[in-house]
């Protein structure tokens, strides 16, 4: 093989590598900070960060700039990153986008939604309906999985994208609000939209969806003052009925 060509694939090779390390500390820091092992409004230090994933900083360096693109980190001249506080009316924007996408995705899936998806999903609802000895996370996992397997039916994958960054942003909101509404109530909501969606009632499915999604700042604020709660007194059990 050509010595340039050698090269090439090597750089591709270390590259890939370089890639893959990056998106495995992305992932760890994301999880640090929906598990509040990094408080909201806290200075990441870097260093002690780096040591505890067992990476040097370069890839911890690159994944925090891109937690901070995506809006879970800010940055402070001469200070570095810190993690963004949670602010009702900032999460409240985050809602106000979320229903405006999903209403818009639920009625393009509406129309273009293939039967056998909606009966897939239609499955996934009557397999996950049993689920009240189950951790919040798997809850939460459930519920992030219906809806977005419904924007996905869209066929819209930018619209599929922002959802996934929105819902990382109001994750621990939501995991508040599952506990206080209870999976049944989440359950039974599900389905109605899902059932406008095989009568493929756009109409309908998008009123459903916007009333399921939208959320009052008051709510929110009553959630945010929850969590803080947790995060300085402590949190309650992981288990949900």
């Amino acid at each position: 093989m050509d010595p340039k060509e050698t090269a090439t694939e090597a750089n591709r090779a270390q590259d890939d590598s370089t890639a893959t390390m990056v998106k495995v500390v992305y992932d760890r820091l994301l999880a640090m900070i929906n598990d509040f092992e990094i408080k909201p409004g806290e200075r990441v230090n870097e260093v002690l960060v780096a040591r505890k994933l067992g990476v040097s900083r370069t890839p911890l360096r690159e994944a925090l700039n891109r937690l901070a693109i995506e809006g879970f980190l800010t940055t402070r001249p001469a200070k570095g990153f810190f993690c963004r506080d949670l602010n009702p009316e900032d999460t409240f924007q985050l809602y106000q986008l979320r229903a405006i996408i999903e209403t818009a995705g639920v009625r393009l899936a509406a129309r273009s939604a293939r039967d056998e998806d909606l009966t897939k999903l239609r499955d996934f609802l009557m397999s996950t309906a049993d689920s009240k000895d189950e951790p919040i996370e798997s809850l939460l996992s459930y519920d992030e999985t219906f809806h977005e397997s419904i924007v996905k039916m869209s066929g819209n994958a930018e619209m599929l994208r922002v959802m996934k960054n929105l819902n990382q942003r109001i994750r621990p909101v939501r995991w508040i609000d599952l506990n206080r509404r209870g999976r049944p109530a989440t359950q039974r909501e599900h389905q109605l939209i899902l059932t406008a969606l095989i009568e493929r009632d756009a109409d309908k499915a998008a009123s459903l969806m916007e009333q399921h999604i939208t959320r009052r700042l008051d709510e929110i604020d009553s959630s945010i003052r929850q969590i803080y709660g947790h995060i300085y007194v402590g949190r309650p059990s992981r288990a949900t009925g």
